[in-house]
């Protein structure tokens, strides 16, 4: 597939009788939410590392085509200078996230919303960011959440090193939709808790045309349901990969 759909982690309580069936063993929700969606955003990398053989045995849980996106340590984005932050972003690459193999997906970078654009500095962080590792390809989403990135120098930055900036639909930060990359990453944060698929129809066919929109031309595609009402995210995901396997 080119359009990997999936939720944000794969452990969270809520999710144990409305998506896992009730009595599921918890150590094998991975293996289940790998039948089931196509990817999920990895984001307990945000708060500490992992042991390599953790994403080694998270690789093997899942099947072939599944993608893993992994979330940046906040170390390496949570800083007054980015540029400065080389040591860091060397402790997250290497905690062992290339264990993962043919199922890592993007490194998302992720700042926070009172961070601005300052276009030295920034260009001095993406210049840190390695095209391979272990000799696996990186490919790195960029999300933003401060109106000063909406600056044509900000796209310029990426578009000439291949990086995506995430497309982020929510009511919170700003949007910027914009094609930087070969590839594209979103994150949709409106689901609702009172529509049993998150999502109605009408904007399910909305996202599962826009994925393929973005799909056109052999684009890759990472697409998930974040935030919002997260217990119904997984319904979200499964109703979108129902449409896109139907062609609706």
């Amino acid at each position: 597939m080119t359009i990997h759909v999936g939720v944000g982690g794969w452990t969270y309580e809520p999710w144990r009788g409305t998506f896992y069936p009730p009595g599921h063993p918890q150590k094998r929700e991975l293996e289940y939410a790998g039948r089931h969606l196509t990817g999920i955003e990895i984001n307990g990398t945000y708060y500490g590392s992992q042991k390599p053989e953790s994403f080694a045995n998270w690789a093997a849980s899942v099947p072939d085509g599944f993608r893993f996106s992994v979330k940046a340590s906040r170390f390496c984005t949570n800083r007054k200078r980015l540029s400065d932050g080389a040591a860091s972003i060397e402790r997250f690459l290497a905690q062992g996230i290339t264990r993962l193999g043919d199922r890592l997906g993007p490194i998302h970078w992720q700042f926070m919303a009172t961070k601005t654009f300052d276009r030295d500095d920034f260009a001095g962080f993406l210049d840190l960011l390695p095209d391979s590792r272990d000799g696996l390809r990186l490919r790195h989403a960029i999300e933003v959440r401060h109106e000063s990135f909406r600056d044509p120098a900000f796209l310029d930055l990426l578009r000439t090193r291949n990086m995506a900036v995430v497309y982020a639909d929510s009511d919170e930060f700003p949007c910027i939709d914009e094609q930087t990359a070969d590839f594209t990453y979103a994150r949709l944060q409106r689901s609702r808790e009172e529509v049993e698929t998150g999502y109605d129809a009408a904007a399910l066919d909305h996202w599962t045309q826009r994925a393929r929109d973005w799909a056109a031309g052999g684009r890759d595609v990472f697409l998930f349901f974040i935030a919002g009402a997260k217990v119904r995210n997984p319904a979200a995901a499964q109703a979108m990969i129902a449409r896109l396997g139907a062609g609706n």
